[in-house]
């Protein structure tokens, strides 16, 4: 625990910024790429949460975003 914050809570203001940050970016790939860090740390988080929501969307969206960046390639 730092600062009070527990290592999962860490785990989900990290998944959270990664996802917001991505929003930022102009370029598409850089956009999915960021974003799939973002959805990767929000599939941990669900797992530590336990949550199946969270795991299953995030996991959805994780694959959308290596779709279009290893297979169609924008």
């Amino acid at each position: 625990m730092i600062f009070g914050i527990t290592t999962t809570e860490w785990v989900g203001y990290l998944a959270s910024l990664g996802v917001l940050i991505s929003f930022l970016m102009k370029d598409i790939k850089v956009l999915r790429l960021v974003n799939s860090v973002g959805c990767a740390l929000f599939v941990l988080y669900g797992i530590l949460l336990g949550s199946i929501p969270v795991i299953l969307t995030n996991t959805a969206i994780l694959f959308i975003n290596l779709y279009y960046l290893f297979i169609k390639k924008e």
